[in-house]
């Protein structure tokens, strides 16, 4: 058996998501070459696992910090013991960070924000007055995602450079963005242009705010697509990727993975058929109807193959969900109910916190039950 494939675990009722451990840290040790190459910090996103013992295993391969979404999150690996954790989530109310503040001030932590509004810097603070120490806060630019950040040329970038020095408890450390747009292009050169524009408007971006009175800061990009597809990361200190741990057919489609890079799939059983279709017992609540990051590209929910094949030409496309049942389109197939099939997932990230535990495995070794330790942090 290649010693990649896809291993059932029979004693496992379905669904549940099994995460091929050659392929993981194959994934792992790719970003790892790459920002060592670049001479560049690694700061990876939880979000994606959501696992304690997989930010070990990220660590152990060079990561250098990590990044959460929300307070509560970031709470889980602080108490973990990681010492070093950006929150890359707008705050707005002090009250929300109190409790990962005084964590972090228990463990000897320390934690970054990032602001991109005056009401988000005075609310941090605002937050630093109530712990009784200063907090280190980054800029967020809006490099093309139109989502969080100031844009780079924009009036809201000289009002958040003057509104930082009245911020006393607040240390300015850098700059950060994310270029989630690169989802919705069509391949590969198409995110390396994102990557390229978004190290030029992080690069612009820092000459204002030298005009500011701010220098020697850090600039931060981040996104799976980018990192994997930059031709190279020149006046970048550090990178944040999340989802490259596990990839899935977002990747694919972008032509940044095969198949075989997908370290997560999702277990599941035929527990029905007709005339067009497989009834599997994985819907919308175990493999998301996300159809990709950003709601970008993707198209179906998924491919399904069974354990006894291995071979591209096998993949069943996931056409339809309900909340607990999947429709696989049989394609002239004849598989009998009782048949558990593996789903490679649209996006990752959600179906990972859609479960409690992950299995992970790989040929000829013993199965490990990993705890998704902050699933369900969203505050």
């Amino acid at each position: 058996m290649n010693a990649t494939a896809w291993v059932d675990l029979p004693d496992l009722r379905t669904p549940f998501i099994l995460v091929q451990r050659e392929r993981l840290l194959r994934n792992i040790r790719r970003v790892a070459s790459i920002a060592s190459e670049a001479g560049v910090r690694l700061r990876p996103h939880v979000k994606t696992h959501k696992s304690v013992e997989l930010a070990m295993l990220q660590r152990e391969h060079g990561a250098d910090g990590l990044t959460a979404s929300k307070p509560s999150e970031a709470e889980v690996f602080v108490h973990a013991g990681f010492k070093d954790i950006l929150v890359a989530y707008p705050v707005i109310d002090p009250e929300r960070i109190l409790p990962l503040l005084q964590a972090a001030q228990r463990t000897r932590a320390c934690v970054t924000f990032i602001a991109d509004s005056p009401q988000g810097l005075h609310a941090l603070n605002k937050a630093a007055q109530m712990a009784g120490h200063s907090i280190p806060v980054r800029i967020k630019i809006d490099v093309g995602l139109h989502r969080c950040g100031v844009e780079p040329d924009s009036q809201a970038l000289e009002d958040l450079a003057r509104c930082l020095p009245a911020c006393s408890e607040l240390v300015f450390d850098g700059l950060v963005s994310h270029a989630g747009h690169a989802y919705a292009c069509a391949d590969r050169d198409g995110v390396a242009q994102v990557a390229r524009a978004e190290q030029q408007l992080m690069h612009s971006t820092k000459e204002r705010m030298r005009r500011y009175g701010f220098s020697d800061f850090s600039i931060s990009v981040g996104s799976t697509p980018t990192v994997l597809a930059s031709p190279g990361f020149e006046g970048i200190h550090e990178i944040r990727p999340g989802n490259y741990v596990f990839l899935d057919l977002t990747a694919v489609r972008l032509g940044l993975a095969s198949h075989e890079d997908i370290s997560l799939g999702v277990v599941t059983t035929i527990i029905s058929a007709n005339a067009d279709h497989y009834i599997i017992d994985a819907g919308s609540k175990a493999l998301t109807s996300d159809l990709g990051a950003h709601s970008s590209g993707g198209s179906g929910f998924g491919l399904a193959m069974p354990f006894s094949s291995q071979g591209k030409a096998d993949w069943l496309p996931v056409v339809r969900l309900s909340e607990e049942h999947g429709f696989i389109r049989r394609q002239g197939g004849d598989l009998p109910v009782g048949t558990r099939l593996l789903v490679l997932p649209n996006h990752a990230c959600p179906v990972v916190n859609l479960f409690n535990r992950m299995a992970l495995c790989h040929p000829g070794g013993e199965p490990a039950l990993l705890s998704i330790d902050a699933r369900g942090k969203v505050i």
